[in-house]
């Protein structure tokens, strides 16, 4: 695909998640309320509507990613948005518990296709130079979706009518059918012969044997499954409690308003958008797996926040302050990682397995995001706050000792270390990656 033309496509895929993205702030960030609270379900129901949510990915992904090898990244996302449009928009009427949590099932499916699947996109329309800004520039954008959408929601939900939740999923719904409708217009570069078989030479398998060891290739790369097991944790901390634990938690122990709540989502949203080109900057001149550790490092300074506005519970102007701290510092954080996990994740990736190795990613990342309620809103209802605190406090230490251990993995080019040369290109914007062959034959 020509520049020109690369750069079109990006757009257009860039747009079509700014618009899923807005729908979602209408709606992620008041699901417990709207289980719990609104309908009249009870907390556990909420809990298990989060599990069942992301669980949704365990039966989905592991077709999503041949998926996306066989049949490209377009036909995919559209399947996805349109689950995720009907699971939302019967979300949004639900008044059983069956019924929201069936719902819920089909909103997480489709959720879940759609995010490989813009991945790959992404990866296709960009070469190797340009991926870390343009993964940066998803995340920013995404998030000033989300954030609109969360304080413009905020000002409509009301506990006590229904029906302006019922607005917001419907709202949500016709967000995703938007994003069908602009990325079907999105044609990528696909990858011809001479890209499957620089991907063949990666994995150490001859082109006929392809389609029969993607997930034998995925499981010897010993990097990726450290890489995968590294992000499980990034997960599990931050964005299985920001939709869930940190909402519930805020709510609940500290005792915010669900109008409070939107605005901690908009400063989140304000920090990731005014440091996310600044830090794209930063990260390029130095490794992947440090800016995972000051991630970390950020993200421990968060939970102490939320420590202390939790003692200072109430509607007293230092609690609500020490949790919209926590959202800044979260947003910092996240900053750090958005030009850093895609690229890697794609820098390991033989050309013909990009998409199964996004859904295996993308798949860590939903289990995460399963736990992450788990433990969070179990805790935080069962009135175990301190508890929950020191968990995840130990859980973001834990992310930083993996990420030191995750660097030996890799390659100078894979963690952008200083003095790193990328090879030059191939057909659709792939990398020949010799030295990595071998070391995946060797495991």
């Amino acid at each position: 695909m020509r520049g020109g033309a690369s750069a079109g496509a990006l757009r257009r895929v860039q747009i079509g998640n700014a618009l899923s993205s807005f729908g979602a702030g209408f709606t992620i960030p008041y699901m417990f309320v709207y289980v719990a609270q609104v309908r009249g379900l009870g907390s556990m129901t909420a809990w298990l509507v989060f599990t069942v949510y992301a669980l949704a990915a365990l039966v989905v992904l592991p077709f999503t990613g041949p998926g996306l090898d066989r049949y490209g990244p377009r036909p995919v996302l559209t399947v996805g948005a349109l689950l995720a449009a009907v699971g939302a928009l019967v979300f949004g009427h639900a008044a059983t518990s069956g019924t929201v949590v069936a719902a819920a099932f089909l909103f997480g499916a489709g959720a879940t296709i759609v995010q490989p699947a813009l991945a790959t996109m992404v990866v296709r329309c960009t070469g190797p130079a340009r991926r870390a800004h343009a993964f940066a520039v998803q995340f920013t954008v995404a998030n000033l979706g989300l954030g609109v959408g969360a304080l413009i929601g905020g000002q409509i939900v009301d506990v006590s009518r229904p029906s302006s939740l019922t607005l917001l999923f419907t709202i949500e719904a016709l967000m995703f059918l938007a994003l069908a409708a602009v990325t079907g217009t999105v044609r990528g570069p696909a990858v011809s012969a001479g890209a499957a078989v620089s991907g063949a030479a990666v994995s150490g398998a001859a082109p006929a044997e392809r389609g029969r060891s993607d997930l034998r290739t995925l499981l010897r790369d010993r990097a990726m499954v450290r890489l995968c097991a590294l992000a499980a944790l990034i997960f599990f901390a931050c964005y299985g409690q920001f939709e869930s634990g940190v909402s519930a938690y805020a709510t609940g122990t500290v005792g915010i308003s669900p109008s409070t709540l939107g605005l901690g989502l908009g400063a989140n949203t304000l920090a990731i958008v005014l440091l996310q080109m600044v830090v794209v900057r930063f990260t390029a001149r130095r490794r992947r797996t440090t800016a995972i550790v000051a991630t970390g490092a950020v993200w421990l300074a968060a939970w102490a926040a939320a420590a202390l506005a939790g003692l200072l519970h109430g509607t007293t102007a230092v609690a609500v302050g020490g949790m919209m701290t926590t959202y800044v510092l979260f947003g910092v954080g996240e900053a750090l990682l958005a030009p850093t996990l895609g690229p890697m994740v794609a820098d390991l990736a033989p050309a013909h397995l990009l998409g199964s190795y996004n859904a295996a990613f993308a798949l860590v990342k939903q289990i995460a995001i399963a736990l992450g309620p788990a433990a969070g809103v179990l805790l935080v209802g069962a009135g175990l706050s301190p508890l929950y605190l020191l968990a995840m406090g130990a859980t973001t230490i834990l992310l930083v000792v993996l990420a030191l251990r995750l660097r030996p993995a890799l390659t100078p080019l894979q963690d952008n270390a200083p003095g790193a040369v990328r090879p030059s290109l191939g057909v659709a914007g792939t990398v020949a990656r010799p030295q990595r062959a071998a070391e995946l034959h060797a495991a």
